[in-house]
């Protein structure tokens, strides 16, 4: 099964794996999943380490290339296609970053690993409480 982490989902797994849910961690460490990475969330990682909102337990571009070769990520591109859904997407969400998954998600018709309630309100299948 193909899966979009959200961004809290993959820091999580790297360097707090007590966070996750059993059900998010089992779908992260299943090797039957195919993983994706949204260029987005790159994007919103290194700016809240540049703005030192965030603290990876490594620096930031060697955390980034670990994570995705030890998850085997695939990345997922920005397009016209994702930036056209997030605009017409309803105001459930104003942040930027996790509008752009809400629309990847729906465009690829792919579950978003995310323990944030709100992605429900966008139709989307959404792995953490239940068994993936």
């Amino acid at each position: 099964m193909r899966l979009l982490l959200d961004t809290h989902a993959l820091i999580w797994y790297v360097d707090q794996d007590h966070l996750l849910s059993t059900s998010a961690h089992a779908a992260i460490t299943d090797p039957a999943n195919d993983l994706l990475l949204s260029a987005g969330t790159i994007w919103e990682i290194g700016i809240k380490v540049g703005l030192s909102k965030l603290s990876l337990s490594m620096p930031y571009r060697e955390w980034m290339n670990k994570a995705i070769a030890d998850l085997g990520l695939t990345l997922l591109p920005i397009s016209v296609e994702y930036a056209d859904v997030q605009a017409g997407l309803p105001r459930h969400h104003g942040d930027p970053f996790d509008r752009l998954l809400a629309a990847q998600a729906r465009v690829e018709n792919i579950p978003l690993v995310s323990s944030d309630p709100i992605f429900d309100r966008y139709g989307l299948k959404r792995i953490w409480n239940a068994v993936p």
